[in-house]
């Protein structure tokens, strides 16, 4: 049987790359974004829950990728320092990084099958580790990120009793070149900038050989565990 597959944010770089992916692997995918025909908004709850009842009418997901995360915006960059912190301005990062893929584990778990392996991740970030956080700074990114990855260790113990087989996960990709990374590549080393297409070939990797051990952790592209 052909795996099913969703991809939440299907239309970012990094989500469009994993779509067409899976899609060349044999999968069914089903690209859902705040555009198109099979719109979803991870900030409103209902079109949330509308696009769980769409995929729930046809065979089981085994794998659900939520791709997507916010760092900057206009009017929003990441903070140097605690002078630049403004509420509005955190909260807008929380709901956006840990907030909305929280909604959509609420809708979406629930969907992934009793039995056998299925994954459901989420891109992280390693600079949302509290242990491998060494420079300071990006405070409202990292809090976000630190808050997502307490949420994948959550839902992976309470998947687990329910889908013992299931696997929650957070993914960091690495630096690839999208909007995202826009405006922080001029002092990067050199190889350390990823193309979308090998981010997606790197996580639908780690994705491939994740055991129930590995759920509720942080993994990088790479495979390594990230500290929490």
């Amino acid at each position: 049987m052909t795996q099913r597959a969703i991809v939440i944010g299907a239309t970012g770089g990094i989500g469009a790359a994993l779509a067409a992916a899976l899609t060349e692997q044999g999968a069914t995918v089903e690209a859902l974004s705040r555009k198109g025909e099979h719109r979803i908004d991870i900030l409103d709850e209902a079109l949330i829950a509308a696009a769980a009842a769409r995929v729930a009418e046809g065979p089981a997901p085994r794998l659900v990728i939520v791709a997507t995360g916010m760092l900057h915006e206009p009017g929003l960059m990441p903070e140097r320092s605690i002078r630049d912190l403004d509420g509005d301005r955190l909260l807008r990062s929380y709901a956006l990084n840990a907030v909305g893929p929280a909604l959509v584990a609420k809708h979406f778990l629930p969907l992934l099958p009793r039995d056998g392996r299925s994954v459901f991740a989420v891109l992280g970030a390693r600079v949302g580790s509290i242990g491998d956080n060494r420079l300071g700074g990006w405070t409202g990114y990292r809090m976000a990120k630190a808050a997502l990855a307490m949420l994948v260790r959550n839902i992976a113990i309470e998947t687990t009793r329910r889908a013992p087989e299931a696997i929650c996960v957070g993914l960091h990709p690495g630096t690839v070149a999208t909007e995202l990374s826009l405006p922080f590549r001029r002092n990067l080393a050199e190889g350390q900038l990823t193309t979308p297409e090998t981010a997606a070939a790197n996580l639908l990797r780690v994705i491939a050989g994740l055991t129930p051990a590995d759920s509720g952790n942080m993994l990088a592209w790479d495979g390594q565990t990230i500290a929490p």
